[in-house]
């Protein structure tokens, strides 16, 4: 098996030396972000940056060097991008010029290099990405090589065709980029007059872009903490509704005690009814909890070796009382793997929602558990011959409260919230949560994680 890529280790390097020269640098930089595994996004996120840094470094009359790297930490791997020139000295000015920019990439530093002042930059690849191998980083550098520059006219067409999709993207939250929008297309009808003016161009298009960027970060930052604020919400009120929920439990246990004066048949009946509704708001509100818990971060993995046969058998046995239909085969295959690094106690509920939830919905057929290697990762598979989800409603599964119309659960009641907390706990012990399914045929649940 192939290893993982170096700590360090270089794709590509050019110099830097003419207004020509910041064309080829944001495409290159955008063809390397791609090849590494980047998003689209942050593909033209990382080569604004670039472009911009370039443009700063020659219009203060200094060639300089570029270089694009590759770097892990055993936990995250970045793709780095350094721009140095000979001339020392600069920084603070430097700084200034360039605050914006570094909202467009995950780190930026300025300081002293070997031979004058630098800039890095830096972007981590999503967790997605491919695998970065020596053979896959040699068949990088070699397209990169073999890489034909296009035009001016052509890059600033990319760049229009780039910032007419982020317009698109946010036109809903915000309606002034109407405005933009329109600047762009007048931009666009007269990009033949303005061809002798294209580094003024690219340069008002390059700051454009980065206050669009800036704009975006912002309402993101706001997003982030309306979710956490909602998140403390559920915690809090989650909270105090388990100790009066517990006690009602309690005192519906006690009337219908031996011991307590004797009640009549409707009285028993209705301290039965009260106990149960009781007991299905005490399990929504440990639903609630978790999912609180989980959206806020305060989930902790605890990673160890875990034995897949030991827990595989223990999922059998706890949830074999579930399985009454006798028209419904329940299978826990013995899993073709011997461990993963994982939290026993994250992938246990993860794999026990999925096959609750195929219970529930299954009236006959089968619902089976397996486990395979895939490439580096595993993938536990739930799959069950149910009534199945629609293919627009995929996504829509994965929200908090959504159950699907006309949906009925044959055993049990659904609250909405084991989909969404299984997905969270994917994401926390590294991999992902994905459905395929055709109504009328069943659904198929796989969990994606890394084997070690």
């Amino acid at each position: 098996m192939t290893g993982p890529a170096d700590v360090s280790t270089p794709l590509l390097r050019l110099r830097l030396r003419v207004e020509q020269d910041v064309f080829l640098v944001r495409q290159l930089g955008r063809e390397v972000a791609r090849e590494v595994g980047l998003e689209q996004q942050d593909q033209t996120r990382l080569a604004t940056a670039l472009s911009e840094v370039s443009r700063v470094f020659l219009a203060g009359g200094t060639d300089a060097d570029v270089t694009f790297t590759v770097r892990a930490d055993g936990v995250t791997t970045a793709l780095w991008v350094s721009v140095e020139r000979s001339v020392p000295g600069g920084e603070e000015q430097l700084r200034a010029e360039l605050g914006q920019v570094g909202r467009l990439v995950d780190k930026m530093e300025v300081g002293q290099g070997e031979t004058g002042t630098v800039v890095w930059m830096a972007r981590r690849l999503p967790v997605t990405a491919p695998r970065l191998t020596p053979e896959r980083l040699e068949e990088i550098r070699a397209g990169l090589a073999r890489h034909v520059p296009g035009s001016p006219l052509d890059e600033l067409n990319v760049q229009n065709q780039q910032l007419i999709a982020a317009l698109d993207e946010v036109r809903a939250q915000r309606d002034e980029l109407a405005r933009l929008n329109e600047e762009l297309e007048e931009t666009n009808r007269g990009v033949m007059a303005l061809y002798n003016q294209l580094s003024e161009e690219l340069e008002e298009t390059n700051r454009g872009v980065v206050a669009l960027y800036a704009e975006l970060d912002e309402k993101s930052e706001q997003l982030a903490a309306a979710s956490e604020a909602k998140s403390r919400f559920l915690a809090n009120v989650s909270h105090e509704l388990r100790a009066p929920v517990t006690a009602v439990i309690g005192l519906s246990r006690l009337l219908g005690d031996e011991g307590s004066d004797p009640l009549t048949v409707e009285q028993r009946r209705q301290v039965d009814l009260i106990r149960s509704s009781a007991s299905d708001l005490l399990s929504l509100v440990n639903d609630l909890l978790d999912l609180a818990k989980a959206e806020a971060g305060r989930v902790e993995p605890n990673w160890e070796r875990v034995d897949l046969k030991a827990m595989f058998g223990q999922l059998r046995g706890t949830l074999r009382p579930l399985a009454t239909r006798p028209e419904v085969d329940f299978t826990i295959d013995e899993p073709a793997v011997a461990s993963i690094r994982s939290d026993e106690v994250l992938l246990a509920r993860v794999l026990r929602n999925l096959l609750t939830n195929a219970l529930k919905f299954t009236a006959e057929g089968e619902v089976r558990l397996t486990v395979h290697t895939v490439g580096d990762d595993l993938e536990f598979t739930v799959s069950d011959t149910g009534t199945g989800i629609p293919a627009e409603l995929h996504d829509r599964v994965f929200e908090e409260f959504y159950q699907v119309p006309g949906s009925r659960a044959l055993s049990g009641k659904g609250t909405g919230l084991g989909l969404p907390y299984a997905r969270r706990l994917a994401g926390i012990l590294g991999g992902a949560l994905r459905v395929d399914s055709t109504p009328g045929e069943g659904s198929t649940f796989t969990l994606r994680l890394p084997a070690s």
